[in-house]
Parts: structure tokens; C-alpha cells; sequence
């Protein structure tokens, strides 16, 4: 399930201090466009098109989930932060900042105020050699061309060099001792899509939950008392199922995975549904299961207030969760908490993300980072 559109921008500076301009121009569109998953090294090269001073130039590429109108329209914000004042006057002109929309997945888009990809990329070695660094495969969705292609196709002979190695603000994020991590939330908190993101972000392995495919799920909303039971068991063996089968093709060791739940979710759900006799012949089966569960080497768990939960549920219009009482929500989150405080060998982190909008602030994602970022190290 993919998540972000994958995008290449191109940077550009000419005027002051051009590495520093170049520097804090990565650094905002990662705290306020979108997640620059990679930086190519920077180039300089002579003006391209009029007579001023030598450019430097570097592309990034970007997980971002705006559209590209929205994206043009954040990056012209970024731009005026630096300084950079547009004018309407044709002709190249010097800049402090300048960021060019390169590709935005494998899309041919043509508005009147964006054309990608990028009309003149075929013709500027400053393009398409930090291009090329980013995505050696990379292929034009017009003409099918390798980047390769393209280059030895360029008639720019101008010197473009490589001079200096740029950083990438995901250096900083380090899971060299974290190789599972499990995200999970109340009904509605945003653990999907949070794992989602992270693992395309970070180039991780996913394990999302079925549940969509529970035949007693639609039945349980209406009749809770009925299928509780049912319901219940069957979620536990098929998270047992899946989990087993999912972490088997993955090397615990080695590979980077990220669930968007943890099996001890079963026991909270089953403790709010269940009545007392039920839930006690449930745990019997569930504490053999979980001694065999590999554990999370962090576990996250998005809390969300009811009232938000309500809304975020609303706003994805699943039919058989519309009529979930806010008690029922409250419950869960609370029979989480409660449980978390019991775990000792478990690596917890909470995060409160009542007032948080990861997915439209790319802010509010990078605080999340910050928080893992911080518990890890």
C-alpha cells in the first residue's frame, strides 16, 4: 500500500552564501514539505542561459503526500523564507534559492502553472547528474529514455562538477539496533498510515494487519454481546497466523520491519468485549501464544482523545464503524494504557498525537521522528 508520492526536486543558488542557502533549503522542505529520503552531491556549474556568477546545484528526492499544486505552492513558501523574490520578467535571472519540481512519481502533468517532468531537464547537465545519483534506473515517462540515455544524449558541454558531499536529514535517525518496531493506536489513531510512512521513508519491511477480511466484524457492531467471542478468537488466530508467516520471510537480524500492530492488541480488545468468564478461558489460549511471539525492539502506541478518534473514523467512511460508541473507544484506549504500564520487557514509547496531523504537517511527522529518534538512542 503505498503511501507518499516519490518526487525529485532540483536546487539551485547563485547569490550569498550558496552552500548555506543550499543547506537550510534541504532542511525546510524536510521539516515543512515532505521527508528527503536522499541528497545527491552538490555541483557547480558556469550560468546557464545569462551571464552572472557560477551556481550551485544538488537534487533531492521526497516522500511527500501533497498533490503537486499543493507541493509547487509549499515550496514557493520555503523559497520566500530564503529570500527568494520572483518576478514576472522573462529571462533567466540570478537567485539566492531556486527549486525546480523535477518528476512527481511516474506522472506526465501539464497545467498552466506546473509541466512535469520538468520541459527543460533533457538540456542541463546540473539536472541530470544529480539525477542520476539519486536513481541510476531512473526512466522518462515520456520517451522511456534511461537517464543514462539522456545523458549521453545532452548537448550541454559545460562544466558540471562535483564538489562537495551533502548531508541527509535522515542520517540522523539511526535503527541500527532496532530492527522491529511495532505502531499501534486506538480505532482510528493513524497507526496504518504511520507505519506506512516510516517504512517508505526508511526502506522498511511492513506487516499490516488483515483486518478488513474478518467476516465477524460488521456482525460484532451490531451485536456485540453475539460475536464478541467469535470475533475475538478469530483475530487472535489470524494475527498469530499472519505474524508467524510475515516475520518467517524477514530476518530479524537484518531486515528493517515495521507492524502496524502488536499481538497483545488481542488481549486488549478482549478484555473490553469479553465478559469475565469468556476473557479468562480467552487469556489461557492467548499467554501460550505469546510466549512464542518474537517482541518489538520498540513499541509505539498513538494515543488519540475520543473525540478526534470519532472524527478520523467518520472521515474514512467504513460503513460497519460508523455507529462505534465514544465508551467503547474510551475503553480500548484506556485497557491499553493500563496493560502498557504492566509491560517490563517491553520498550515503550507513547505519543500523544490528539493535536498532531501527520499526514498534512509534515512538522507534526518529524516530531514523531524525534520522539523515536530519542527513545532509541
Amino acid at each position: 500500500m503505498k503511501i507518499q508520492h516519490q518526487v525529485i526536486l532540483s536546487l539551485g543558488s547563485n547569490q550569498g552564501k550558496k552552500l548555506i542557502n543550499i543547506e537550510k533549503c534541504i532542511d525546510l522542505l524536510h521539516n515543512e514539505v515532505g521527508t528527503i529520503v536522499k541528497v545527491s552531491s552538490l555541483y557547480e556549474s558556469k550560468s546557464w542561459g545569462f551571464e552572472s556568477d557560477d551556481f550551485y546545484n544538488c537534487a533531492v528526492l521526497m516522500h511527500t503526500n501533497f498533490s503537486p499544486n499543493k507541493l509547487l505552492k509549499k515550496i514557493v513558501k520555503v523559497e520566500n523564507k530564503l529570500g527568494r523574490v520572483r518576478d514576472n520578467s522573462l529571462g533567466y535571472q540570478a537567485r539566492i534559492i531556486d527549486v525546480d519540481i523535477i518528476t512527481f512519481d511516474n506522472e506526465i502533468i501539464q497545467t498552466e502553472n506546473l509541466e512535469i517532468p520538468h520541459p527543460f531537464l533533457k538540456d542541463r547537465k546540473f539536472v541530470l547528474l544529480p539525477i542520476s545519483e539519486l536513481i541510476s534506473n531512473w526512466t522518462h515517462p515520456k520517451d522511456n529514455l534511461s537517464i543514462s540515455e539522456i545523458l549521453s544524449n545532452c548537448q550541454d558541454k559545460s562544466d558540471c562538477n562535483s564538489i562537495y558531499n551533502l548531508s541527509n536529514p535522515l542520517e540522523n535517525m539511526d535503527f541500527k539496533n532496532c530492527n522491529y518496531i511495532a505502531v499501534e493506536g486506538n480505532i482510528g489513531a493513524g497507526k496504518t498510515t504511520l507505519s506506512g510512512k516510516i517504512a517508505e521513508d526508511f526502506n522498511a519491511k511492513t506487516v499490516l494487519e488483515r483486518f478488513a477480511d474478518n467476516p465477524f466484524l460488521p456482525k460484532f457492531y451490531k451485536d456485540q454481546n453475539r460475536y464478541a467471542f467469535p470475533l475475538e478468537m478469530s483475530f487472535l488466530a489470524d494475527r498469530y497466523q499472519q505474524i508467524s508467516d510475515d516475520l518467517a520471510q524477514f530476518d530479524l537480524f537484518k531486515d528493517f520491519i515495521v507492524a502496524d500492530y502488536h499481538i497483545f492488541k488481542s488481549l486488549i480488545f478482549a478484555k473490553v468485549t469479553l465478559s469475565e468468564d469468556e476473557f479468562r478461558l480467552y487469556k489461557t489460549l492467548f499467554d501460550i501464544i505469546y510466549k512464542e511471539m518474537p517482541k518489538p525492539d520498540l513499541y509505539i502506541y498513538l494515543y488519540q482523545n475520543t473525540d478526534r478518534l470519532l472524527q478520523n473514523i467518520k472521515r474514512r467512511g467504513r460503513n460497519y464503524e460508523q455507529e462505534i460508541p465514544a465508551e467503547y473507544l474510551e475503553k480500548i484506549n484506556n485497557g491499553y494504557l493500563d496493560y502498557i504500564k504492566t509491560q517490563k520487557d517491553l520498550n515503550v514509547l507513547v505519543i500523544d498525537v490528539s493535536e498532531l496531523d501527520f499526514v498534512k504537517n509534515q512538522s507534526d511527522y518529524i516530531f514523531i521522528l524525534d520522539e523515536i529518534k530519542k527513545k532509541l538512542n
